[in-house]
């Protein structure tokens, strides 16, 4: 069935060059993951605040490479992206990406977290703004979205904090392990 509007983006348009490398603020960017972030992935996934908000855990080094190893041809796909905040040792603290990308409607959601070591300095919001801002004018996304429970007051802070505007509630609509969540959707639109 054809389409009756072209897709906003055109395939290729994201897939067909290098995952930048992002400034972010001094001493913070944002790079795509490698085999050796495989460490730090896993200390993240071993905090039960991650676990609680993301539903998933990693039981090996082999898993967290795995983890890393995915991202490269999630972009290539252009389907979805992740990127390390690393400090300037380069070392990860956190991460940020899109999950979900629709070329034809120039839309993606986010996603983010912080190592427990690096919490309470801004740095999700800060990767936030970064990752936003380039999605905007580089590229050529229209709209993000994010949603995260309504009991996850740290990630309704980040997004606002970031300009993400609250769109509404979806009553039961993800399960975590203590039962199903009403969730937060925030969004921002490149206009």
């Amino acid at each position: 069935m054809p389409l009756l509007v072209a897709p906003a983006l055109p395939a290729g348009s994201i897939g067909g060059q290098e995952q930048p490398h992002l400034p972010v603020r001094p001493g913070l960017a944002l790079r795509a993951w490698r085999d050796d972030d495989g460490p730090s992935v896993r200390v993240a996934f071993n905090c039960p605040a991650i676990q609680r908000w993301h539903v998933r855990r990693l039981d090996s080094d082999d898993e967290a490479r795995a983890w890393t190893a995915q991202w490269a041809g999630r972009w290539r796909a252009e389907t979805a992206a992740s990127w390390a905040i690393v400090d300037a040792d380069d070392r990860p603290v956190g991460q940020v990406g899109w999950r979900g990308v629709l070329l034809a409607e120039a839309s993606a959601h986010l996603s983010y977290w912080v190592l427990p070591a690096a919490r309470g300095r801004g740095i999700a919001t800060a990767a936030l703004r970064a990752l936003t801002r380039w999605s905007f004018t580089r590229a050529g996304l229209h709209r993000l979205a994010l949603e995260h429970s309504t009991a996850n007051t740290a990630s309704c802070r980040v997004a606002a904090r970031a300009g993400f505007i609250e769109e509404g509630v979806a009553r039961g609509s993800v399960r975590h392990a203590d039962g199903w969540h009403d969730m937060h959707l925030h969004s921002r639109l490149a206009t």
